[in-house]
C-alpha cells in the first residue's frame, strides 16, 4: 500500500520535538488530527511505529527510520520552495538569446558576463546570426527572444517589441575619403561612389535600399556583397568603398581610419530592442536581464 509523503514528513517532525503536541504545534494541526494520520500511516504500513513509554509514544526501531524518509522529503520540499522563489525572482533559470553578430558583441556580452556573475544560478545559451535565422528559430520556440532592430517584428503580430536603444543608420567609409571632405553631400555624390552591401535578403540590406530610395537615391554602384562586419569594415578601412552600417551598434569597431559621413535621412531610424512571441509570457530571468541591459546603456 502506497504511504503518504505528508504523513512520513510529519512523522519526522514528531520525531524532532519528541512529542505528538509538538509535533502538531509545529505543523498548525491539532494533536488529534496528527494522531489519526499516525495510525493511517501503522495502517499502511502494516506494522506499529510507536511504543508506549509511561503516557508518551515514543517511535520505534520502524518509526525512526522512516522518519529520516519524511526529513528527506521535508528538505526537498524546502529546496523545491527555494529553487521556485529564485526563479520568480529571476535568480535562476534558463535564458535563450538570440542577436546578430555585432549586436551581441556590442550590447550582449559584456553585460552577460556581469549577470551571469551576479546569478550564478542562470544558465544562459547565446545564438548569433542574420536576423532572418533568427526570427525562426524564436517563432520556432527555440530562442527566448531575439535583441534586434524593431523592423524584425513588424508587421507580424505574433511578435512583441521592448525598446532597448535608439540607433540610425549611416554612411560610413574611410577616413581619408574625398566626401569627407564636403560640407553637404547630395544624392549624386553617393550615387556616383561604388559600394559595399550587405548581403541580398538580408534586413539591414532591405532597410537601407528603402531608407536610400526615399532619401532621392535612385541606384547604387554595387562592388562587393558580404554577410560579414568584420570583413566591411576591413575592406572600407582599405579601399574608396562606402557602405551602411548602424551607428550606435557599430561605434565601438570603428577605429581612426573609418568615419559616418555628415549624412542623414529620418528613414535612417533603426530602434533596437528585445522581440518576444506574445503567446510566450516572460519569465522572471528574462525580465532581469533586459533590466541589466537597459541599467548597462543608461
Amino acid at each position: 500500500m502506497k504511504l503518504d509523503s505528508r504523513h512520513l514528513a510529519q512523522l519526522s517532525v514528531i520525531v524532532e520535538t519528541g512529542s505528538f503536541q509538538g509535533a502538531a504545534d509545529r505543523l498548525g494541526l491539532t494533536q488529534p488530527a496528527l494522531s489519526r494520520n499516525m495510525r493511517t500511516l501503522e495502517h499502511r504500513t502494516g506494522a506499529t511505529l510507536f511504543e508506549r513509554d509511561g503516557r508518551r509514544s515514543v517511535p520505534n526501531k520502524l518509526g525512526q527510520k522512516l522518519s529520516r524518509s519524511g526529513l528527506a522529503i521535508r528538505l526537498a520540499e524546502e529546496q523545491a520552495e527555494i529553487a521556485a522563489d529564485k526563479s520568480r525572482s529571476g535568480t535562476v533559470g534558463e535564458l535563450r538569446i538570440g542577436a546578430p553578430p555585432i549586436v551581441a558583441g556590442r550590447f550582449v556580452t559584456a553585460t552577460l558576463s556581469r549577470f551571469i556573475s551576479d546569478n550564478p544560478n542562470c544558465s544562459v545559451e547565446l545564438k548569433t546570426g542574420l536576423v532572418h535565422e533568427l526570427r525562426s528559430m524564436l517563432e520556432r520556440g527555440q530562442i527566448d527572444f531575439v535583441l534586434g532592430p524593431q523592423s524584425l517584428a513588424d508587421p507580424n503580430d505574433a511578435l512583441s517589441f521592448d525598446h532597448l536603444i535608439d540607433d540610425r543608420v549611416g554612411i560610413l567609409c574611410r577616413a581619408g575619403h574625398a566626401l569627407t571632405k564636403r560640407k553637404n553631400i547630395m544624392t549624386s555624390d553617393l550615387e556616383a561612389q561604388q559600394w559595399l552591401t550587405h548581403s541580398r535578403g538580408s534586413l539591414l540590406r532591405q532597410q537601407t535600399e528603402a531608407a536610400l530610395i526615399a532619401s532621392g537615391i535612385t541606384s547604387l554602384q554595387v562592388v562587393i556583397e558580404t554577410d560579414s562586419i568584420r570583413s566591411a569594415l576591413e575592406i572600407i578601412s582599405d579601399t574608396n568603398l562606402i557602405t551602411t552600417m548602424p551607428k550606435e551598434t557599430t561605434s565601438p569597431y570603428l577605429q581612426e581610419d573609418l568615419v559616418f559621413l555628415d549624412f542623414d535621412s529620418p528613414h535612417f531610424h533603426r530602434p533596437l530592442g528585445a522581440i518576444r512571441r506574445k503567446d510566450t509570457p516572460k519569465s522572471p530571468v528574462e525580465e532581469l536581464f533586459f533590466k541589466s541591459l537597459l541599467s548597462a546603456i543608461s
